[in-house]
């Protein structure tokens, strides 16, 4: 159990609430820098690494780690997982568990961003509220055997926090403000807003085409910034599946790479849906 803090805002505040205010708080803040300290280099270089950070995650942290979607050489896996680390979303051990338990209770109370707890909880409101997160679940990080045996992935546990810092430093000695306002503020607070808002959005507005059991939804809105889980419902409906566009027209950013690393010979076992199992998930048969 998470000991008690102080008590704010009509719940009490432990040091990792705190700290992940703190943290979160001051991104913003930097952000908010970003119109006086515009220069053309600061803005592209945000952009490069909104994209390689968001590729951490997405293709990394979520649809190679979390779900196994397909298999990687290990100095590619650890990698792609190394950028999202640079997101400042935790630890890889963390994310993974914390999504794998999204997974296993989806839109209940046991949810660890539950939609249930209403839109601000899910989007962000459950990063500063570690005491839920974590005592909800007892068994909190025992889902993620598979990474706690790495090496790697037990150092950057103890570690990411340290990443993102020496990234702050390097940008701001490369380029100074301009670097560091818009390579760890906006870039940051971007990529932070983009993905909660697949938990927060992706369960409350879009489209249902798959009988799933719970609230995600298909949002077009969210398939771009999102390098393409926006389309939630079919995620959930297919969670092991390496690609989430599942039709032609779905834009799928990260499913993209996956398959040009597959066809270059360095993505292998990806997994997709079949037909067979599309048809069973269907809503229109979900009665039949």
């Amino acid at each position: 159990m998470m000991k008690r803090g102080i008590e704010f805002m009509g719940r009490q505040w432990n040091l990792f609430d705190i700290a992940s205010l703190v943290v979160v708080f001051s991104l913003h803040l930097l952000a908010l820098l970003a119109p006086v300290h515009f220069s053309w280099g600061a803005l592209w270089l945000a952009f490069a690494l909104y994209v390689v950070t968001g590729l951490g995650i997405t293709l990394g942290f979520h649809r190679s780690l979390a779900h196994r979607s397909f298999k990687l050489p290990r100095w590619l896996e650890y990698f792609f997982v190394y950028c999202g680390v640079l997101t400042l979303q935790g630890s890889p051990i963390e994310w993974v568990s914390t999504h794998r338990y999204h997974h296993q209770f989806t839109d209940t109370k046991k949810d660890p961003h539950s939609p249930l707890m209403g839109f601000w909880f899910s989007h962000i409101g459950w990063i500063l509220n570690n005491s839920f997160r974590f005592e909800i679940y007892e068994r909190r990080l025992k889902n993620v055997d598979d990474l706690k045996r790495q090496p790697y992935y037990r150092f950057l546990h103890r570690t990411y926090l340290l990443h993102s810092a020496l990234l702050g430093v390097l940008l701001y000695v490369i380029g100074g403000l301009p670097y560091l306002v818009w390579g760890m503020g906006v870039r940051t607070v971007i990529v932070y807003h983009i993905t909660f808002s697949v938990n927060s959005i992706g369960h409350t507005w879009g489209k249902q085409v798959w009988h799933t059991g719970d609230l995600s939804r298909n949002n077009w809105l969210l398939a771009l910034p999102t390098l393409g889980e926006g389309w939630h419902n079919n995620h959930h409906a297919f969670d092991y599946s390496a690609r989430q566009g599942l039709e032609w027209w779905q834009i799928d950013i990260t499913w993209y790479l996956i398959r040009f690393l597959q066809v270059v010979g360095l993505a292998t076992d990806v997994k997709t849906p079949t037909e067979t199992q599309k048809k069973r998930k269907a809503l229109h048969n979900a009665s039949n």
